[in-house]
């Protein structure tokens, strides 16, 4: 209160020397200086417990907002790592995959040509089988046609001759008679 009386005192000194000017503009000196004290008091009340609160939710939103944008510059950053990442394990994956048709082709063809070999083989074997068979056969006809001429050798020299030679003598004489052409 010292404060407010003290204020007046030195007011209206210097009240008395402006008093003319204040009436020249038409105010009201005392009604100013109440003004000006009770907007001083509202200004200190204001620095002293509204302006601290102001100031630091203010720094605080800040804080928070500086905050926010590190982290979308992390996150940008984080987002930019992954991707080129995905973008080798694509890049490796189709390397992977194109190694993996090449050797699946190469070995087609190797299973391909082991098939063919493998045919070859058999049908050469079947060839060679047949091959035998038929000599065997051949030779079977041939012994077959042997005794058959021989049969018929008798019988027509029976019919020549005729008298029957008991079969041994026929026999050896066609062996002979063969044994001598050949």
């Amino acid at each position: 209160m010292t404060f407010l009386f003290a204020a007046t005192e030195s007011a209206e000194a210097a009240t008395e020397s402006s008093q003319g000017l204040f009436e020249a503009l038409g105010l009201n000196w005392q009604l100013f200086i109440e003004q000006t004290i009770a907007f001083l008091i509202l200004l200190f009340i204001l620095a002293k417990f509204v302006y601290p609160i102001l100031v630091k939710t203010i720094d605080d939103r800040r804080a928070a907002i500086e905050a926010g944008l590190q982290e979308a510059k992390e996150s940008q950053a984080a987002f930019e790592q992954a991707e080129a990442r995905v973008n080798e394990l694509l890049e490796q994956a189709r390397k992977d995959a194109d190694e993996i048709l090449a050797r699946t082709h190469q070995e087609a063809a190797t299973q391909v040509a082991d098939a063919e070999t493998k045919a070859k083989t058999r049908a050469e074997q079947i060839v060679a089988d047949a091959r035998q068979q038929l000599d065997i056969d051949v030779s079977k006809a041939r012994q077959a046609l042997k005794k058959d001429t021989v049969e018929l050798v008798a019988l027509a020299t029976e019919k020549i001759v005729h008298e029957k030679l008991d079969a041994q003598k026929d026999a050896r004489l066609i062996t002979n008679a063969l044994e001598e052409k050949v």
